[in-house]
């Protein structure tokens, strides 16, 4: 689904990112780890073609991303799912409002809108909040909300830069779970993180970042940068 063939990406002749080479297969939950500036923000770049590579290619379902035109970017990004740390809400909107507007902007139907979102809201566990708005829902809820609109297009990928930065014990997990639950049902999962906790009670594969190289990966494996 993934491949990095001997990636490189430099800034200002500094290198973010040395001689990346990857697979990640449809279906698997993977783990990107790795302190802060070790490279995990700009590798996720390079997947939803944000970025460049400077050296080497990045395939997404053997599509060169190198080599897509702005025209299609729409469409590949909508295959691709993204969840911040920082949730992105329209603070304006309700639940149900942020979720259908990921629809409306790509131009749904108002049937399927009627349709589907109600279903992903069921499936994040919200659908009891559909008309709050995101001032008055907790941290791990405004999370789920940013999942549901990343699940919206039902992307073969999702990916998850630091979800639960922001978030307190309980609701991380609340969101590890359903990440876990989304896995489950065939959606690829990329989570970069640095939260030894997570990873370690995961037991999933893990690919470990140290100034902008691969310096390990492991099946099912820990965080021990």
């Amino acid at each position: 689904m993934i491949l990095f063939d001997k990636v490189f990406k430099s800034y200002n002749s500094h290198y973010a990112l040395e001689d990346i080479n990857l697979t990640i297969s449809h279906g698997e939950f993977v783990s990107v780890v790795g302190q802060s500036g070790a490279g995990k923000s700009t590798l996720l770049k390079l997947l939803t073609a944000e970025e460049k590579p400077t050296e080497g290619k990045v395939f997404f379902d053997n599509r060169d991303l190198s080599q897509i035109s702005k025209k299609d970017l729409p469409l590949l990004r909508r295959k691709i799912g993204t969840v911040y740390q920082d949730f992105k809400l329209l603070f304006q909107k309700t639940v149900y409002e942020n979720v259908a507007f990921a629809m409306e902007v790509v131009g749904r139907s108002e049937r399927e809108i009627k349709e589907d979102v109600p279903q992903i809201l069921q499936l994040v566990g919200l659908e009891h909040k559909n008309k709050s708005f995101p001032k008055e829902l907790s941290g791990g809820e405004r999370q789920r909300v940013a999942i549901a609109r990343a699940l919206v297009h039902q992307p073969d990928l999702i990916i998850a830069d630091e979800p639960t930065g922001n978030l307190d014990p309980l609701n991380t997990w609340d969101v590890v779970r359903l990440l876990l639950k989304i896995n489950e049902l065939g959606t690829t999962i990329i989570l970069a993180t640095h939260d030894r906790e997570i990873i370690n009670m995961l037991n999933k594969r893990v690919i470990s970042i140290d100034k902008g190289r691969i310096i390990r990966d492991e099946e099912q494996g820990r965080y021990i940068l």
